[in-house]
């Protein structure tokens, strides 16, 4: 009925250190899964391998966290994960500090603010939509996974449900979670979203 370019399945890395405190980190390096983060991954993969889809590339962002996701989803499917430049939001100073330490000293609505020596919210939905939509172009018919942050899922979502960037932070997207949106001509749907293997 509609002509589907795209069909793309956001998982969100495991857990880690950082998120499980709710901590704000930037650095791609560190923090790794840890084992909450890995059994998290592993009821992915069991989803996945009961669905019995398909992909036909696997996507990362290029923190550890999510590479190391990545490598363990791609296994499933035997294929090589591809990196790229779908970076976290440049925090600036809020770096190392938790959600919920600004949330009571700011509001909120801080999160749509511009942190110090950071990223506005309206440039990181810019890079994340550039390279969706780069994603989707090179993958006319496909059906994809990226592995990546929560905050970029939500940026996904709120683009495809039109929500103000203000309010894009009360979609909650948890760590080893999937999120679907198919991508049509000139609009996409969310077929679910933030579905957490148990």
């Amino acid at each position: 009925m509609f002509n589907r370019r795209c069909k793309i399945t956001f998982i969100t890395h495991g857990a880690n250190v950082y998120t499980m405190d709710g901590i704000i980190n930037d650095k791609l390096q560190y923090p790794k899964l840890n084992d909450i983060g890995e059994e998290e991954i592993e009821k992915v993969c069991e989803t996945l391998e009961k669905r019995g889809v398909a992909y036909d590339n696997i996507y990362t962002s290029p923190n550890a966290c999510c590479s190391e996701s990545a490598q363990i989803i791609a296994k499933l499917f035997k294929q090589k994960p591809i990196t790229i430049e779908l970076l976290p939001r440049n925090h600036g100073d809020w770096h190392g500090q938790s959600i919920a330490e600004l949330f009571k000293e700011y509001g909120t609505g801080v999160l749509a603010s511009t942190p110090e020596n950071g990223e506005s919210l309206a440039a990181f939905n810019k890079r994340v939509s550039k390279m969706i939509d780069k994603l989707i172009k090179e993958n006319k018919g496909n059906r994809i996974i990226i592995v990546t942050t929560p905050e970029v899922v939500q940026s996904a979502l709120a683009k495809t449900l039109d929500l103000p960037p203000e309010n894009q932070h009360k979609i909650l997207i948890k760590t080893g979670s999937l999120t679907q949106i198919s991508y049509f001509k000139d609009w996409s749907s969310v077929i679910y979203s933030d579905y957490k293997p148990i």
